[in-house]
């Protein structure tokens, strides 16, 4: 059997193939496209097994989109996936246009690797890889989070950018906000945020949730700019991994409104429902681990004053100003018994005890997430931007366990289906572990919790 070469020999010899092709004659003797030519290339998981969504922008119309691609050591280009192309206006005043083409790839061999290339006969891109998801249940898939990544001040890029491309990761977590912002500038940042990912997001999938920096002319550089799972336009969406049950949530539509009072209500009935699916005996079996990704926290010590340090946090209890009252996302996500709750917002990294009601519920003094007794909330929103650090307070609660404003990102891996590894690297320590723990869980579910 041919073993599975590792992402750094596929990189090398990938890009040996593409300065191969751009020496080929027919290339040499052609002008070279422009509006025509794909850029902005990411993946993302589609959602279904054995699938891959291939998405990317080109600033004139093209007659079609396609994804030619095939097995690593296979013939090169051998297969091909056509896809269709949307037209994005952007909202500032220029009137930008934009298309953005997606074409879904299925049928691929789980755990394999592939190689690909993007555009039509008006221009490709470079020459990517990427590895089919493993489908197993018994997979530890390895992660890297963060939120508040910008065009500017991308302090945590480079780092990711080497690591992605040395297989150390099988799916990026963006946790909102990006570019500072996607729409300035007529959405010219957006597009340089995306050109300056590319080099994680065409390789591993990138899977994203909307942050407040999104917001501009109702989300829409965010909606269409990304391809996630389901039909919401990437605001909310869940997809299995591993022994993991991952849903993404917009904690936005509790805060700008004027977009749709509906959509707290709308997201908050497709999450229940998501929910009970998950718990199902059989499902739960499967995967037991649930866990969210949302961009505003329900919990921070930072001195800031934003939705997290209220006691009356919107995400956490809901709003009573609106007809009818909007409920919040705690008592839900608690009676589900969610594990691991991921957010972002605050410019730094939190960790906190197993928190419930603003009350700690640790397993036990002596080994805190051992069995908790409540979710487990990870704050990681230092991955580097423009508006820097946000300061904490000098004296947190006492469901604060471990803070830190050193610039950084969250590595993750779900490692079984009793235990999961967290752990923080600061950027400003030149990729120094700074923060680790195991959450170890025998059992899981709302009877977890007693």
């Amino acid at each position: 059997m041919r073993s599975r070469p590792d992402r750094a020999k596929m990189v090398s010899v990938v890009g040996a193939v593409f300065v191969a092709l751009s020496l080929a004659p027919l290339l040499v003797l052609s002008v070279p496209p422009i509006g025509t030519q794909p850029e902005q290339v990411h993946i993302s998981y589609a959602g279904f097994p054995s699938s891959m969504e291939i998405t990317w922008t080109t600033f004139n119309e093209t007659e079609e989109s396609t994804v030619e691609y095939g097995l690593w050591g296979g013939r090169l280009f051998e297969l091909t996936a056509k896809g269709k192309a949307t037209l994005f206006v952007d909202g500032g005043s220029e009137g930008r246009k934009m298309y953005i083409h997606r074409v879904t790839l299925t049928d691929l061999r789980p755990a394999s690797a592939y190689v690909y290339h993007c555009g039509s006969e008006a221009g490709w891109s470079d020459v990517f890889s990427f590895t089919a998801l493993n489908e197993s249940t018994s997979w530890s898939p390895r992660f890297a989070v963060y939120g508040d990544m910008g065009n500017e001040n991308p302090q945590s890029l480079a780092r990711l950018q080497k690591e992605t491309q040395v297989g150390m990761y099988d799916v990026i977590l963006h946790v909102g906000d990006f570019a500072y912002d996607m729409h300035e500038d007529n959405g010219r940042i957006g597009d340089e945020f995306m050109r300056q990912i590319q080099s994680i997001a065409a390789y591993v999938p990138y899977m994203t949730c909307p942050g407040n920096h999104e917001a501009e002319y109702n989300f829409s550089n965010y909606r269409n700019r990304f391809s996630m799972p389901g039909q919401t336009e990437s605001l909310w969406y869940s997809w299995n991994v591993g022994s993991a049950h991952i849903i993404s949530l917009s904690t936005e539509i509790y805060f700008f409104l004027d977009y749709g009072v509906d959509l707290i209500f709308k997201q908050y009935e497709w999450l229940k429902k998501d929910l009970e699916e998950a718990n199902k005996p059989e499902n739960r079996a499967e995967r037991p681990w649930i866990i969210t990704m949302g961009h505003r926290p329900m919990y921070c010590s930072n001195n800031d004053k934003d939705d997290c340090t209220q006691f009356e946090s919107y995400v956490r209890l809901g709003r009573n100003d609106t007809k009818p009252p909007a409920p919040g996302l705690e008592d839900l996500l608690y009676l589900y018994g969610v594990d691991l709750e991921l957010w972002a917002h605050e410019h730094t990294y939190e960790r906190l005890w197993p928190v419930y009601g603003y009350k700690v519920f640790n397993g036990s003094i002596e080994q805190p997430y051992v069995n908790p007794k409540a979710p487990v909330h990870i704050i990681t929103g230092s991955a580097g931007c423009r508006e820097n650090h946000d300061p904490f307070v000098p004296n947190p609660r006492d469901w604060s366990a471990f803070r830190s404003t050193d610039y950084g990102y969250t590595r993750m891996q779900v490692h079984n289906i009793t235990h999961l590894y967290l752990e923080q690297v600061s950027d400003d320590q030149y990729g120094k572990v700074i923060d680790s723990i195991w959450v170890v869980k025998e059992r899981h579910g709302f009877s977890a919790w007693f």
